[in-house]
């Protein structure tokens, strides 16, 4: 993926408190996916709960989003949302998400958008975070955050 224009600024003023879970309680993938979709519902007021959940589904069936060293990056664009979301969530235990790698994923990035946005902010920012976990240091204190804040600081590439 091309490097996208979008700062790491303007990528951490897409996460949220609200939208952000520190301590998954669910033990499988569906679980976990109906989890982090439970909280951008709330956040958003969102009543189609069930579509955005079968389209991540859906998506997770052509092949996992789980890329490894602990992370995953459920994603997709749906009627069902008007703005981009992200959901952070973090599980200690870790979950089988079919990770190519085929060890637990404790670390989600869940990025939901509407069909078309214009700038296509969806690929900049599905680029912009993948780009921020590729480096060890990153995702290790990404993967040890303890509060919003704290993420968001590592997000905006502070401190590293």
């Amino acid at each position: 993926m091309a490097p996208s224009l979008m700062t790491s600024h303007e990528l951490a003023s897409y996460f949220k408190p609200s939208l952000c879970i520190f301590d998954l309680k669910a033990s499988n993938k569906r679980e976990a996916l109906g989890e982090m979709v439970e909280a951008v519902c709330a956040d958003r007021d969102i009543r189609d709960r069930g579509l955005i959940l079968e389209m991540l589904l859906n998506r997770e069936s052509l092949g996992s989003t789980a890329i490894g060293k602990g992370v995953a990056f459920p994603h997709g664009r749906t009627l069902a949302v008007r703005d981009l979301s992200i959901v952070f969530a973090r599980s200690a235990a870790g979950i089988d998400f079919d990770s190519v790698d085929r060890k637990p994923t404790h670390v989600f990035f869940l990025i939901i958008a509407p069909p078309q946005d214009r700038d296509n902010v969806y690929l900049q920012v599905l680029g912009r975070v993948v780009d921020r976990i590729k480096d060890d240091a990153s995702r290790d204190r990404i993967a040890t955050a303890q509060s919003f804040d704290e993420l968001k600081v590592i997000i905006e590439g502070q401190g590293l």
